[in-house]
């Protein structure tokens, strides 16, 4: 293949990447480097292989969030971190509903879940907020809880009494690392077939 052929497929990904997105991949979290590789950000932790795995960045600023384009699965995908702080993801993800007019069912979320154990993960096609406020915050702003959604596992509390935002804001050892990061790597597996309305067939898989 020659360089003007390599520049033309370039060219192309690039327009394809760029095109209006049939789906809005959201990982949830908290931004800045005091919250980096904690329990609470293992929805950026899964953005950050998604990134890695197809060779994008979330690199630009718009809606209230640093995002990306790419394709998943054959579908032109908007992918998000909102930098709202988790309480108000749903102002970032309804900005950019409203923008390019998604429809909730098109709309994927990321997000840590203390009921799971690290190296696990749930698919679900909707479902309640179950306590996680970045949800509440996406069901109150976007208009339901009709989307569906990936579950990441990052262990319950140590002991009842535990401070539960210490936990969720304290980070892994290098143990539940290395699951979680397996965890992220089947996220995005699940990712491709969900795009393409394959909900039920990730979730068999990877449930």
């Amino acid at each position: 293949m020659d360089i003007f052929e390599k520049l033309k497929q370039l060219s192309a990904q690039r327009e394809n990447n760029s095109a209006k997105p049939e789906y809005i991949i959201v990982g949830l979290g908290n931004p800045g480097i005091q919250y980096q590789g904690t329990r609470h950000n293992a929805g950026f932790i899964t953005i950050e292989m998604l990134e890695k795995k197809l060779g994008f960045s979330c690199d630009r600023h718009k809606f209230k969030a640093k995002v990306g384009n790419t394709v998943i699965g054959g579908k032109s995908c908007l992918v998000m971190k909102p930098e709202t702080f988790m309480n108000l993801s749903g102002d970032a993800v309804s900005e950019a509903m409203d923008f390019y007019k998604i429809p909730l069912t098109n709309v994927i979320v990321i997000f840590d879940d203390i009921s799971l154990e690290p190296g696990q993960m749930r698919i679900r096609r909707k479902g309640s907020a179950g306590g996680h406020n970045g949800i509440k915050s996406i069901i109150a702003q976007c208009g339901g809880e009709d989307f569906p959604r990936i579950k990441i596992g990052v262990g319950k509390k140590p002991h009842p009494d535990y401070d539960l935002a210490k936990w969720v804001l304290s980070k892994f050892d290098d143990d539940d690392r290395e699951k979680l990061d397996k965890t992220a790597e089947n996220a995005c597996a699940a990712l491709e077939l969900m795009v393409q309305d394959k909900i039920s067939e990730a979730m068999n898989k990877f449930n």
